[in-house]
């Protein structure tokens, strides 16, 4: 017998996630991260040595020079791109080492 002020899980955790602003930045921050080797596939991924998000900047470290520069004249098409996957804009600038 279900009790008639009941909520699905799914439906709470919305909530939760609605109201704590920082779990759901983080998460967003999560998917940003990951969303690189998503959206620029593997054989860039496999070009990137280490990657992480701080205060709005993504630094990215890549073993290939050529591949630098070929990635920082589409900055920000990356950065649209990026926080697009995210779901909300978290990325304002991008490093590339």
């Amino acid at each position: 017998m279900r009790k008639k002020n009941t909520e699905s899980i799914g439906e709470v955790l919305r909530q939760y996630f609605e109201e704590n602003q920082f779990i759901k930045r983080k998460l967003a921050e999560s998917r940003a991260v990951t969303g690189w080797s998503k959206l620029l596939g593997s054989m860039i991924a496999s070009y990137t040595t280490n990657i992480y998000l701080r205060n709005g900047i993504l630094y990215v470290s890549l073993s290939s020079s050529v591949l630098r520069s070929e990635l920082l004249m589409a900055k920000e098409r990356l950065i649209s791109k990026l926080n697009e996957h995210a779901g909300i804009p978290v990325i304002n600038d991008i490093v590339f080492r």
